[in-house]
Formats: structure tokens, sequence, C-alpha cells
């Protein structure tokens, strides 16, 4: 997968922006506050991903400025395509989403048109942050291979909505607890399916993970994942996710509901699941060392790219947002030996610091403009 083109206006501080990318390596070189991160996460929303800067959307415009827009073409081993957003700020605020011009209710189809994969600073939240962080991370991994999945989680998130309504509205004796059953029966068919895909996400994430990791630190160390259901113990996904799945979820749902009622939350299901990241048997969270986590973020983002290229006929594209800098020689050669045969974006200050072998095009940021091309 190529982008072939990008053309940026109003988003942030970036202005007039349009360029060729290489279909191999792209140096935005800058100093900070440039616009570098900017031209990423503006390219990066148009896979139809929330940005990865947990920023809001209203955010996007120019202070200055009442509208943005970002296009770009995309091509994979089957045809070129075209997304376009575009939005205003003011009183009558828009958003308007394009797929070969076409215009679109939501971002959905940008999911399965536009594959990238964004290695930041922040990553070693996943490894120190909440569960919630490990979750999202497996989730939006696990539905790239499966654009479906993201159905199945939007429609779990909006059953698990109306439920914890509920069960505030009966716990302040406003509703009875019998009404609790339509919900749970939806959440366990929206849930056993999301707890099996994680399942066998984190089961290929790990065979992948302990083989880099395993790499980096020279055989010394070992790297596990395991998935921590709240639902279903290991032996429950040796089975098929049958009618059968769906019960047993549905059960743990009704068996904790008492205890849900009287603190008006869900406290069972894959909104409580965790994802175990061990070194040599001990939680990285905890007890690994500043090291341990950033290698352990870099290879699980590593093992991402690898999973999805031997899963698809196209490579992901791959942003590196201001990572490069501060690894060694021989963790950058770790890096390009993974991702050498896809398109890639490094943003740095130095660009001496890179890769000699990182020949590709350089693209110059200056307030928000491209200075040099």
């Amino acid at each position: 997968m190529l982008v072939t083109y990008a053309e940026i206006d109003g988003f942030r501080n970036l202005s007039g922006v349009s360029f060729e990318p290489d279909p191999k390596y792209n140096i935005i070189s800058g100093q900070n506050a440039q616009g570098k991160t900017n031209l990423l996460e503006a390219v990066w929303i148009m896979s139809g991903c929330k940005s990865f800067r947990s920023s809001k959307e209203k955010d996007y415009i120019n202070l200055s400025g009442s509208r943005m827009s970002v296009g770009i073409k995309v091509r994979d081993s089957i045809r070129e395509q075209k997304i376009q957003i575009e939005m205003t700020k003011g009183v009558n605020s828009t958003k308007n989403i394009f797929l070969n011009g076409v215009r679109q209710k939501g971002t959905k189809a940008l999911f399965d048109v536009f594959k990238c994969i964004v290695f930041i600073p922040d990553d070693v939240e996943i490894i120190k942050g909440s569960p919630e962080k490990r979750r999202n991370f497996i989730d939006m991994a696990a539905s790239q291979l499966n654009p479906v999945s993201v159905s199945h989680i939007n429609r779990h998130n909006t059953i698990m909505n109306h439920r914890n309504a509920l069960l505030k509205e009966i716990m302040n004796g406003h509703a009875k607890a019998e009404s609790l059953e339509i919900w749970d029966r939806q959440a366990a068919s929206e849930g056993a399916f999301i707890s099996y895909m994680r399942n066998n996400y984190v089961r290929q994430i790990n065979e992948i993970c302990s083989r880099l990791y395993c790499t980096l630190s020279g055989g010394t160390e070992k790297l596990e994942l395991e998935y921590k259901s709240s639902v279903y113990k290991p032996e429950d996904f040796e089975k098929p996710p049958d009618g059968n799945a769906a019960d047993i979820y549905f059960r743990k749902l009704q068996e904790s509901s008492g205890y849900d009622i009287r603190t008006g939350s869900t406290h069972t299901g894959v909104n409580r699941d965790e994802i175990l990241i061990k070194i040599n048997g001990l939680n990285v969270r905890e007890y690994g060392s500043q090291g341990q986590v950033k290698s352990t973020a870099l290879v699980m983002k590593l093992a991402q790219a690898e999973i999805f290229r031997k899963k698809s006929d196209d490579s992901p594209v791959i942003f590196l947002d201001d990572v490069m800098g501060e690894l060694d020689e021989n963790r950058q050669k770790f890096i390009f030996d993974i991702i050498r045969d896809m398109q890639v974006f490094i943003t740095t200050c130095n660009e001496s610091a890179l890769l000699p072998e990182i020949k590709g095009k350089i693209i110059r940021i200056d307030g928000g403009k491209i200075v040099e091309d």
C-alpha cells in the first residue's frame, strides 16, 4: 500500500501543503513546532482512526482559520483511491468525508481503504497505561485485519451505554431488574465475538513479539503476552465461538447483575479484560525498566506490522513520529529490517541521526509550509 499524493490546508498550522511521497522513505525534517507531526496526523486521520494525539476534532482547524481540508490518494494492489475530509467551524460547523468523490456517512469505509501503523513516543502507555490502552491497541490492530470487527465493537459500546444507564435507573428505583435481560442478551452476542477476536489476535502477536524481543535482547529475555478474559477461561477458547459462547457470557452478566445494580456500572465483560505483558515471568507494567517498556512497545508495533503484511496482499504504511532519534544504530537497523519493504514516513529534527541507508524524499517543514521538497 502506498500514499501517492497528499494535499493539506488549514489543518492545525499547515497551509497549502501538497506533495507526492516517495514509495519508500519520506523524511519530514524541521525544527520543533513547525508542523512535522501535524503532517503525519493529517494523513493518519484519513485511515478513519481517531488522532494518535487523542485530540478533539475541533482542534484540527487552525485557531485563526474557519476550515480545513485534507486529501490523499492511496494505491493498493488493486487500484488507486482518493480520500477527502473537509471541516468547517462556526455556527454551522460541518464535516464532510468523501471516498472517490462519493460522500460517506462516517469513517467506517475509510478504515477498509487506508491501512497505516504509527510509532510515537507515547506508545509506552500501551505498556504502562490502563488496561483500556491495551484493549484499544488490540481492538484496532485486529480490526485492521477484519474491518467488520469495528461494527461489533461500536455496537457493544452502544449496548454498554444503554445497560449502564439502565443500571442507574434500577438503582434509583425507576426501573425493574428484569429489564436488564434484553441488553444482556445483546451484550453477550457482541462480547463473545470481541473476546474471541482479542484472544485470537493476542495469540498471533505473542508468537511474533516473543521472537522479535528475543532477538532484540540477545536471547537473554523472554516476552509473553496473554489475554485475560473476565468471562472466559483459557480452555473455553479451544472451542469454536458458537452459541454456547454467548450463553456463557450472558450467564456471567446475570451473575454480576446484583453488584452492577448496587454500583450503577457493568463489572463483567470485555470492558474489564486485560492483556498481560510479561518479561521473564514478571509484569512489565509493574516491574519493567524504562528500557524494557520502550522495547516492548516497539516490538508490539513491529509485530502488528508483520501480522498485517502476512495476512494481506498489501503492506501497511508506516509512520515514525520522533522515535528514531532516541534509538541507537542497532535498534534502528532492527526496525528497518522489518519495515524495509513498506512505505515509511519519518519525522526528525536531525537528519544526520538516521541510518545512512535511509535515503529517500526529504520534505522540510517550516512554519506549516514545505520550504524544500
